[in-house]
């Protein structure tokens, strides 16, 4: 557990950070020096509006969040954020919690649900699970983002034959589609190969589908 969880700590620029948020100071330490125990950063908070004024939402990572807060509350911190699309990945830690409560953060995407007191390995546990979600995600938005930038450098023409391609049409069904001729269809599929890095028609369905492209008319 310790390696594996130090090694999330990366390069000192995009190091994955746990950030704690706790109105009990002991409570806050006590974390803070057992995440640090296993080689990670960790930033610590006394209420959710000092955390959202900290401007940290983009730092890969994950939150351990406290449900009962003075002011904004941790289920109310967890509505913002996914409002705002933050999508850090959050542990709920409570010493009042209850099942309807679980229910609610689980269902809107927490990691987990801690009830205090709790072993330190559960905590180390959930937080190994909550850096593997977010490292996950960003790297498939990264996916995405790189996929988008591909097939904007498509011309418009280029962007209907790939549209017809991953429906499974012919060249020749395209071309009397589009009224062109198979050879210049034949060209147009070459250039969105290419663009698009596609090694076969079977990866280039997989990539519409990411950018949400139908693959069936």
């Amino acid at each position: 557990m310790q390696s594996n969880l130090a090694a999330k700590g990366g390069h000192e620029g995009n190091r994955a950070t746990v950030f704690v948020i706790d109105d009990d100071q002991s409570v806050r330490e006590a974390i803070k020096n057992l995440i640090r125990s296993v080689g990670l950063h960790v930033e610590t908070f006394s209420s959710a509006q000092e955390f959202l004024q900290s401007r940290h939402s983009d730092v890969p990572g994950c939150l351990v969040l406290d449900v009962r807060l003075p002011g904004l509350s941790g289920l109310d911190l967890q509505r913002e954020m996914a409002d705002a699309n933050i999508t850090t990945p959050i542990i709920f830690i409570t010493g009042y919690g209850d099942i309807p409560m679980t229910v609610r953060a689980l269902k809107a995407g927490a990691v987990e649900f801690l009830t205090k007191p709790f072993r330190d390995q559960d905590l180390l546990d959930a937080i190994q699970q909550a850096l593997d979600r977010d490292e996950a995600a960003r790297k498939e938005r990264a996916e995405t983002e790189d996929l988008r930038t591909r097939f904007d450098s498509l011309t418009p023409r280029e962007r209907e034959v790939l549209e017809l391609v991953v429906t499974g049409l012919l060249n020749k069904q395209i071309a009397a589609r589009l009224g062109t001729s198979e050879i210049t269809i034949k060209q147009h599929r070459h250039e969105v190969m290419q663009k698009m890095r596609a090694d076969s028609l079977a990866n280039l369905v997989r990539m519409a589908e990411k950018l949400g492209i139908p693959a069936t008319e």
